[in-house]
């Protein structure tokens, strides 16, 4: 669903009024936080979708590893999952929904989490993702609605993915292109997670459906702050400009630059594949981490230390305001 739409949908409900509800619908979070205890809370959340890949092995792994890094953004360790599962079971042979079930397990078992179980219905078209539970000290989860004026971003994955999931499904990308992608998209957000606590950060979302720009704007209007950021130090995936050039560009993404370019201001010198890569539809995509000045280059060594390959200064976080606006320079 567009994010306005949704947005409009949410507005129409009534807003949950538990105290011990931490985080809810509010700030558009990539979780809920749900405290028990004076030292616990439950990270929980849920997420799936149609396959990216061919391969039912690796769309198994990508949905789970895209569902767990919600509980990661929120500064959380997922301990259990449910499968969620659509499939055409009179159409479709049952073993593809074995390897499936099996690319999720693997990569559940990867995270620490264990699959309790799930639900399955029947559909017209496959789709797979989990609802995954986390822990967290209260007080200690890291929402996207902390940033301050002045705090340093950074991206851990590069952008492009949802360019190029297109294009696979076209059949337009080289065995390579495939690979890498794959790669990106099994990679966990664990290590990035657990770099940005051991130092301490005002805010992280993670990369996803809404693009770059969409879920920077989430976490500016959570903050009430402003963001500046500058292209060139944002990673793009090669292999993505040259799709995208070449006019493979998702629909989702396309909605996302509709939605975001009236509270952007772009340098004049940017141009349209500038703007549709930065609001690019990613399915399991980097963290975008907010931190304050002092302790940026602690964080830049905490990824570092952690495997994280991609560690990228992408802007920063102006004055506070009202009404957040996004501003990108070259």
């Amino acid at each position: 669903m567009a994010p306005e739409a949704l947005s409009q949908v949410l507005r129409q409900l009534p807003a949950p009024t538990d105290p011990n509800l931490l985080v809810g619908t509010s700030t558009a979070d990539d979780a809920a936080v749900y405290g028990l205890t004076g030292d616990l809370a439950l990270v929980q959340t849920v997420d799936f979708f149609p396959p990216v890949v061919d391969d039912p092995y690796d769309y198994g792994q990508i949905a789970v590893a895209n569902a767990i890094s919600d509980v990661y953004a929120m500064g959380g360790k997922p301990f259990m999952g449910l499968n969620i599962v659509c499939f055409p079971s009179e159409t479709l042979p049952h073993d593809i929904l074995v390897d499936i079930l099996k690319g999720g397990h693997d990569k559940a078992k990867e995270a620490g989490v264990v699959v309790a179980g799930g639900h399955t219905i029947d559909d017209k078209e496959p789709k797979y993702g989990m609802v995954v539970t986390g822990l967290v000290k209260p007080g200690q989860q890291v929402t996207n609605a902390g940033a301050k004026p002045g705090d340093l971003l950074y991206l851990t994955k590069p952008l492009g993915i949802g360019i190029i999931t297109t294009a696979i499904k076209a059949g337009v990308v080289s065995d390579q292109t495939l690979a890498d992608a794959v790669k990106l998209m099994t990679t966990l957000n664990r290590a990035a997670s657990e770099a940005m606590m051991d130092v301490g950060v005002h805010a992280c979302t993670d990369v996803t459906g809404f693009g770059f720009l969409g879920h920077l704007l989430e976490m500016a209007k959570g903050s009430q702050v402003q963001a500046l950021i500058r292209r060139s130090q944002v990673p793009v995936l090669q292999d993505a400009w040259d799709l995208a050039d070449n006019g493979v560009i998702p629909a989702g993404t396309l909605r996302n630059l509709a939605w975001i370019s009236p509270q952007v201001t772009w340098d004049s010198s940017l141009d349209e594949l500038d703007k549709i890569l930065l609001a690019d539809a990613q399915t399991s995509g980097g963290l975008l981490i907010a931190v304050a000045p002092d302790r940026a280059a602690a964080l830049e060594r905490s990824l570092a230390a952690h495997g994280v390959e991609t560690v990228a200064l992408v802007g920063e976080m102006g004055a506070s305001v009202a009404d957040s606006h996004i501003v990108i320079d070259p």
